[in-house]
């Protein structure tokens, strides 16, 4: 492994070069490179950056999905879903981002990146399971955090914070049951407490 990576700017330069006219922006903030791609070069975009020369990212340390609707207080005017993956160079000790935005925001489907980098598989049904991004090419595509019979996508920005169903066991029916949420919202008045000697002060 490399003692020291080259520059944010130098990466930059070196990803730019790469991958040409493949990419839509190669852009850096606060020290980080980030790379927007368009779906169509997804998968072609990040083979390079595994494999050419002077990227070599080998490892997909992470990836999320996004929400951008009502971004910047609904300036936004790109896709709604965004895939966002984090890869580390573990021999040139680099790192960089890679964004793509999903067409379709009434059926949000991106191609897998499971052929590439393995580890996405777990990412990717995490992000299918919060934001509904259907993932074309991976073989065990299910819910992971929520149950199966959940209802919706619980990190979209028009999800309700309090849900639509709840979950509980049943012990007559000695099973798991779904009834519609029963929350009543309660104002809560936070409590004060006032001593004359509070923390040893006079």
């Amino acid at each position: 492994m490399t003692d020291f990576a080259i520059s944010p700017e130098a990466l930059q330069t070196q990803i730019a070069e790469t991958l040409g006219a493949k990419a839509k922006s190669v852009t850096l903030a606060l020290g980080e490179v980030t790379v927007v791609v368009g779906a169509a070069d997804y998968l072609e975009v990040a083979t390079l950056l595994r494999d050419a020369p002077g990227c070599q990212f080998e490892q997909l340390m992470d990836l999320c999905g996004l929400d951008y609707v009502d971004y910047r207080e609904g300036e936004w005017e790109g896709e709604r879903f965004c895939v966002a993956s984090h890869l580390l160079s573990v021999s040139l000790n680099q790192r960089v981002r890679l964004k793509v935005f999903v067409p379709n925001e009434d059926l949000p489907v991106i191609d897998s990146l499971t052929g590439i980098w393995s580890a996405a598989g777990w990412f990717e049904r995490e992000a299918f399971d919060l934001y509904g991004i259907v993932f074309d090419g991976h073989d065990d595509l299910r819910r992971i955090l929520t149950d199966y019979g959940f209802i919706g996508h619980p990190f979209r920005k028009d999800f309700p914070v309090s849900g639509h169903v709840e979950m509980r066991y049943d012990a007559e029916q000695k099973r798991v049951i779904y009834q519609p949420v029963s929350i009543e919202p309660r104002e809560i008045t936070p409590r004060v407490i006032r001593e004359d000697n509070y923390g040893g002060l006079h």
